[in-house]
């Protein structure tokens, strides 16, 4: 792996887990040697950030990580619809039915009693989210799906640990999966749109009662 890579996805890592928070200064100087590159590579990984959305520059010679807020969320989720109803439609048009009735039978099996059970489930997200883009056909739309899932990982950890929205979320999942196993586009658009629109809200929410 380059050392430009591994910088970007070490500070990646790093500003999605919080580690480096809203506002966090990234010198160049500084970076590059906790990170063990020269600054050339560092500079790298930071235009890549920028590039982003996740670093900004603040002033002429600082750069900080991006701070994101109730707007910023919104707008987000403006283009996270258009991508994902877009994408669960040609996913049941074009996808594979038989892989997303098997994602539907995984997800009606998933179990949330402990912190493995959520880990596996997320990782049959993971999955989810790899059928939908390998089934559009359509590398422009699943480069902006990356692009605004880079920018997810921020936001659900602004939202407080709900476990009745988690089994929601596990039921949506499983009906747009059915919807796309049963070659049904507006269905899949459709469950797809109702849980952007409970997720949001869920979010928001969180945001609004502030830290526990």
């Amino acid at each position: 792996m380059r050392a430009s890579d591994r910088a970007y996805a070490t500070l990646l890592d790093e500003i999605q887990s919080g580690f480096l928070p809203p506002g966090a200064v990234l010198g160049e100087v500084e970076q590059a040697a906790r990170l063990g590159v020269s600054r050339t590579p560092l500079r790298e990984a930071l235009g890549r950030l920028s590039a982003d959305g996740l670093v900004a520059q603040q002033s002429a010679r600082v750069l900080v990580v991006s701070g994101i807020d109730a707007g910023d969320i919104r707008e987000l989720f403006e283009v996270r619809r258009a991508l994902e109803e877009s994408a669960a439609r040609l996913a049941a048009e074009r996808g594979d039915a038989a892989t997303f009735a098997t994602l539907a039978d995984e997800l009606a099996r998933v179990g949330l009693g402990g912190a493995g059970e959520r880990d596996a489930y997320y990782a049959l997200i993971a999955r989810f989210d790899a059928a939908l883009d390998a089934a559009v056909v359509n590398d422009y739309l699943t480069s902006a799906l990356r692009n605004v899932r880079t920018h997810l990982v921020r936001v659900r950890r602004l939202a407080r640990d709900n476990p009745g929205r988690l089994a929601e979320s596990v039921a949506e999942h499983r009906l747009i999966a059915a919807a796309i196993a049963a070659r049904d586009p507006e269905l899949a658009a459709h469950a797809t749109h109702v849980h952007l629109h409970n997720a949001l809200t869920n979010i928001l929410d969180s945001l609004s009662k502030g830290p526990s």
